[in-house]
């Protein structure tokens, strides 16, 4: 589940957190959304940034050999 979540403080400085996406993906769903917040002072990428979408594939390899018993 993908989650923006925002803190707003008294000062105006708007915290941004981003969950649920993984990679780099996270800045084009939020570029759009800080191009009107104005200047970025930062940014600190989470654990799911550096993680990798995981593909299972449905081929599994199976071998078998005869004992010599």
């Amino acid at each position: 589940m993908e989650t923006l979540e925002f803190i707003i403080y008294p000062d105006g400085r708007v915290q941004e957190k981003v969950t649920g996406i993984v990679g780099a993906s996270c800045a084009e769903v939020t570029a759009a959304i800080e191009a009107q917040l104005g200047l970025v002072l930062t940014h600190e990428p989470t654990s799911e940034f550096f993680a990798t979408m995981v593909q299972q594939s449905g081929l599994a390899i199976t071998q078998t050999s005869l004992s010599d018993w």
